[in-house]
């Protein structure tokens, strides 16, 4: 064999070796732990077990779900991280207060969000109980724990850093917070443009604190379009259109959220947090609900009043017959398909709706650095090799 074949052959066989590593490894890697911190949109049922308002214990929420009976969801059906729970593999994460997470269920990973929290601890006062980010962090460290106990200590942090995580806050921030009552404390003590960046900085020490209890793979969603949902349609909206106060603040909030991550990632020294822009993936939806499959991206299918935005969903609400043709499932949640739309995009969409690279592409880097024995941690500081790899799924 001549020099020029022989180099030909050497770059090459390395390159369809790594290729196909990347492909086995991330269809044959069993499902690893998942972990999710929030706010309503992916509370799981913690708030079942508290003495809050904030809570979705009752008919007709589940309605669609596999029993056809309320979980705690604030969904007719499954909610995000169901959906990206079915991607991994796994059965859905218990709440973190539930009394079956226990022995295996632990390896599973767990649920820690409460409906009604934010980045800011007096956000969502009016719901009284709720389980504040801070103490969700702290459940975090416990559950460590917990699982030490069970694995020992070297299993559970392997298991820790080698999970996904899902962290989803901010939008109660403005709803439940800073715009729920004219003049309220926040908007009294900042402008909205010194507010937004306040918020950021909170919310960096708490993806901080996640960072050194030892998330490596981190998915932040941005806020979606707080100022389009039905419930502030109802209440704020003459012919339609979306709240521009909240529409201002959701376009303020979600580009320095995605700076902020991206500095925060250059100070690690790897990509740990991901940018989710739920804004963008909304915004295909709200404005083009015809090309999902939606007649409407503006009435809830649960609810009375105008756009059925006023009040709870209750057994005396209207209900749609077919939740899979409407976006919102009530005056505040997505039904389970516009659930599936925003996961979907989340896991294969473009770096216009998540970056600096997509959920399948983080599971298959991941996969093939454990596959080939490197440390978990180690996966975090490696970037995307080449374009390509987006379009590698597990």
């Amino acid at each position: 064999m001549d020099a020029p074949l022989l180099v030909t052959f050497l770059v090459v066989v390395p390159v369809a070796v790594v290729v196909a590593l990347l492909v086995a490894s991330a269809s044959a890697a069993a499902p690893r732990a998942f972990f999710v911190f929030g706010d309503s949109l992916v509370d799981n049922g913690n708030n079942n077990y508290l003495m809050t308002t904030a809570r979705a214990d009752a008919p007709p929420y589940g309605i669609d779900f596999p029993t056809h009976m309320p979980t705690g969801r604030f969904s007719n059906g499954l909610n995000i991280p169901d959906i990206i729970s079915e991607h991994l593999g796994s059965q859905p994460a218990l709440p973190y207060l539930s009394p079956d997470l226990r022995g295996d269920q632990l390896l599973v990973g767990a649920n820690f969000a409460s409906a009604g929290v934010g980045i800011l601890n007096d956000t969502g006062i009016q719901f009284v109980n709720i389980i504040r980010i801070g103490q969700q962090l702290q459940n975090f460290q416990d559950y460590q724990q917990r699982l030490a106990e069970f694995v020992g200590e070297d299993a559970a942090r392997q298991v820790v850093n080698n999970a996904l995580v899902l962290i989803t806050l901010g939008g109660n921030d403005f709803v439940n917070n800073y715009y729920l009552v004219p003049f309220s404390v926040r908007s009294r003590q900042f402008a909205i443009q010194d507010y937004v960046p306040y918020l950021i900085s909170e919310y960096r020490k708490i993806l901080t604190r996640l960072y050194e209890l030892g998330a490596r793979r981190v998915v932040v969603t941005g806020t979606g379009m707080i100022g389009c949902v039905p419930a502030e349609l109802a209440m704020h909206s003459i012919d339609g259109e979306c709240a521009r106060d909240l529409t201002e603040a959701a376009d303020l909030f979600n580009p320095q959220l995605v700076q902020m991550l991206s500095q925060l990632n250059a100070d690690i020294g790897g990509d740990v947090f991901i940018a989710a822009n739920t804004n963008r993936v909304s915004f295909d939806f709200m404005f083009n609900p015809q090309d999902y499959g939606f007649v409407t991206s503006k009435v809830a299918c649960c609810g009375q009043g105008p756009y059925n935005g006023i009040g709870l969903c209750t057994p005396a609400s209207n209900v749609c017959p077919n939740r899979d043709v409407y976006a919102y499932w009530d005056a505040f949640h997505p039904t389970e398909r516009a659930n599936r739309i925003i996961v979907g995009q989340f896991m294969h969409g473009s770096t216009d709706h998540i970056t600096p690279m997509n959920i399948s592409t983080i599971l298959a880097m991941d996969n093939t650095q454990q596959g080939l024995g490197l440390p978990a941690a180690a996966a975090a500081s490696l970037h995307p090799i080449s374009p390509w790899l987006a379009d590698v799924h597990p």
